[in-house]
């Protein structure tokens, strides 16, 4: 089962594209931006998990 790759930030709505290295995510897909990332701690506010480095897909799905 693939993750899903969600194309906003879930705190401030900015873009995120698959390819993008600006993408956090938590163990349950909560997604964020670098920036709201680091203003929370790097821990999601939706479950108290850590927040780490999204990984980037090619393009292909």
């Amino acid at each position: 089962m693939a993750l899903q790759m969600k194309d906003r930030c879930e705190r401030c709505e900015a873009a995120l594209p698959i390819d993008t290295d600006e993408a956090f995510i938590c163990s349950y897909e909560c997604t964020f931006c670098r920036a709201c990332g680091r203003a929370m701690d790097h821990v999601c506010p939706n479950c108290g998990g850590e927040l780490v480095p999204r990984p980037r897909r090619t393009g292909r799905e």
